[in-house]
């Protein structure tokens, strides 16, 4: 069993910026691929960003493209994801993922099989 536990989330204004952070615990051992998603109230979980397990890979949601960055540091089992820009439709509760391969399917939550509990982000405008 994998343990994820996302931070950093808040509250800023639009045009701010927030660095969120996923630490793993427990079997951590080998490298997950990892994804963020998002799910604001009443709507379905979105794809934001995946990374592959040695951080060579990434893909983003055409949504925050240029805007978001995911990135990971294997040595401290965490994956982050910098979001700059913020617009108020960012606005949403934050999931990161663990998947164990790498495939097309990472931009789906069908590839993942840990999830984190979710930070808030909010942005005002």
């Amino acid at each position: 069993q994998v343990q994820l536990v996302e931070s950093g989330g808040g509250l800023v204004q639009a045009g701010g910026s927030l660095r969120l952070s996923c630490a793993a615990s427990g079997r951590t051992s080998g490298n997950y691929a990892m994804g963020w998603f998002r799910q604001a109230p009443g709507k379905e979980r979105e794809f934001v960003a995946a990374i592959s397990g040695s951080g060579g890979r990434t893909y983003y949601a055409d949504s925050v493209k240029g805007r978001f960055t995911i990135s990971r540091d294997n040595a401290k089992n965490t994956v982050y994801l910098q979001m700059n820009s913020l617009k108020s439709e960012d606005t949403a509760v934050y999931l990161c993922a663990a998947a164990g391969a790498w495939g097309e399917a990472v931009v789906t939550t069908l590839q993942y099989s840990y999830w984190g509990q979710g930070t808030q982000v909010t942005v005002s405008s």
